[in-house]
C-alpha cells in the first residue's frame, strides 16, 4: 500500500512541475524589451507566425537610401489577439502598416508590437506585454 501511495505521489509530483516548466520560457516585457527606446516604422507584411506563446510579424521596411531593414514584431498571444477580433487571416503578407512598440535591448530589429496601423486608419492593440499596454 505504502509503494502504491508512493508511486501516486511522485506522479502528481511530476504532473506538478511539468506544467510549470512552460511558464519558466516565458518572459516579461522588461526582460527583452526596453520601454525607453519606442520605435515607430512604416512596412509592408512579409508573414505572419501565429504560434504560441506568441504572434509574430515580419515587416520589410524600406530605408530613405532604399535599402530595407527586416524587422520581427511581437504581439500577443494568439488568444488574446483572436479575443480583439485579429485572425490568421486578418494580416496578408503585401499590406502596408505602421508599428508603434518598443525596442529589444539587445538592438537587434525586433520590437514589442503596441499598435499596428492598417491602410484604412484603423488601430489595432497587438495585444503585447509593453508597460503602456491597455488594462
Amino acid at each position: 500500500m505504502r509503494a502504491k501511495l508512493a508511486v501516486i505521489v511522485a506522479g502528481v509530483g511530476a504532473l506538478l512541475l511539468l506544467a510549470v516548466v512552460p511558464a519558466w520560457s516565458h518572459h516579461a516585457f522588461a526582460a527583452e524589451f526596453d520601454a525607453n527606446q519606442p520605435v515607430k516604422f512604416r512596412g509592408v507584411v512579409t508573414r505572419m507566425e501565429w504560434t504560441n506563446p506568441h504572434v509574430w510579424i515580419h515587416v520589410d521596411v524600406k530605408q530613405p537610401d532604399g535599402t530595407v531593414e527586416k524587422w520581427s514584431v511581437e504581439a500577443g498571444t494568439p488568444n488574446v489577439l483572436f479575443r480583439r477580433g485579429f485572425t490568421k487571416d486578418a494580416l496578408k503578407a503585401g499590406t502596408e502598416i505602421v508599428v508603434d512598440g518598443y525596442r529589444s535591448k539587445d538592438g537587434t530589429r525586433r520590437a514589442n508590437g503596441r499598435d499596428l496601423t492598417l491602410p484604412d486608419g484603423r488601430v489595432l492593440f497587438l495585444g503585447g506585454s509593453s508597460p503602456d499596454a491597455p488594462k
